[in-house]
């Protein structure tokens, strides 16, 4: 089974005035510790609020020009046995490159598979018709001079 797992970090980012600044430079500084070896994680804001009145917050806290900026770091995992095991994995591969950062798994989603293996078989015999396609099209138009490759005179004859 394959699973997307949403993890959040709380990524601190120094000597800033706004919350923008400081969640420009946390994406910046996360994107460095992660390329090139996790480069395909996605690396989004993360959604913060309050817990009081349920109201939307910045994902940056700023105090004293320093931030601490919630980022939601997202991956796939491949050939996992169960949820809780993605999230092992994908807390582990984050976590060894972003030092002294506090994660916490999100969310936890299951990617079907029989979708992806049905639309690649689709391409794969959508590919095989064109070339056979173009293989008899070329064989109608070619002279009687051109020489074709072993592999494609077999193809010609059927």
């Amino acid at each position: 089974m394959n699973c997307r797992v949403v993890v959040e970090a709380a990524v601190p980012v120094y000597d800033v005035e706004t919350p923008d600044e400081a969640v420009r430079i946390a994406i910046s500084k996360t994107g460095e510790m992660l390329n090139p070896d996790l480069n395909y994680v996605e690396i989004n804001m993360g959604e913060r609020s309050c817990p009081h009145c349920g109201d939307e917050l910045e994902p940056a806290f700023i105090a004293a020009d320093e931030s601490l900026v919630a980022l939601e770091l997202e991956m796939t995992v491949f050939n996992v046995e169960r949820e809780e095991h993605a999230a092992r994995i994908a807390r582990k591969e984050i976590g060894q490159r972003l030092e002294n950062i506090p994660l916490d798994v999100l969310e936890i989603e299951e990617i079907p598979e029989e979708d992806e293996d049905d639309s690649e078989s689709d391409e794969a015999s959508d590919e095989v018709e064109v070339t056979v396609e173009e293989v008899s099209e070329a064989d109608s138009n070619r002279d009687e001079g051109d020489d074709v490759l072993p592999e494609f005179e077999e193809l010609i004859d059927e």
